[in-house]
């Protein structure tokens, strides 16, 4: 007998306990947290290397902000530097400048991506000289996702304002980074 009051006291401690695990109600939040600033501001850009007769170099950050689920503003640098050499012709020059881009997330993998970009670089007329550029941009993206605020970016776009000092031929393909910050 006196086994199984045991046996039944123990019973009835494991039940307690397993009772003191539960979820009370009243703790299960019916929105989800609310994110401060830091939590929708992600870091990110393209860097891009070429060595050979023609060396290459291209490092572009960016910092962006994402107001909704679906919409995504930033800015972002360029800096591009492009040496071309053989044996009759040396040619050295650096591109710098800076955009402003847009997104539209359709899925969490697929956008749409719209940017202005500005660009100070050197201009063979007649003589040497810099001058600005001036492209507008839009095209399609795939992000693959790393963790939920990091990925690698690949994207198409056409440069609606090409001319003859444009630095890209369209379509533009274009691959980088983004992490959450």
């Amino acid at each position: 007998m006196r086994k199984v009051i045991l046996y039944i006291s123990f019973l009835i401690f494991i039940l307690g306990c397993l009772n003191s695990f539960a979820q009370d109600s009243s703790m299960i939040r019916k929105y989800p947290p609310k994110q401060n600033f830091w939590d929708k501001v992600f870091i990110g850009g393209n860097i891009g290397l070429q060595f050979g007769t023609v060396t290459f170099a291209d490092v572009s950050p960016l910092v962006g902000y994402k107001f909704t689920e679906k919409i995504s503003a930033g800015i972002g640098a360029t800096y591009q530097y492009y040496h071309y050499k053989d044996k009759y012709y040396d040619f050295e020059t650096n591109v710098y400048g800076a955009r402003v881009f847009a997104r539209y997330s359709f899925t969490n993998y697929l956008f749409a991506h719209a940017e202005y970009e500005y660009l100070n670089m050197e201009a063979f007329d007649f003589y040497r000289r810099r001058i600005d550029v001036v492209s507008v941009f839009g095209g399609a993206g795939y992000i693959q996702r790393i963790s939920d605020r990091s990925g690698i970016i690949a994207m198409v776009l056409y440069n609606f304002n090409e001319s003859v000092y444009s630095p890209y031929q369209n379509p533009i393909f274009r691959v980088g980074f983004v992490v959450g910050i």
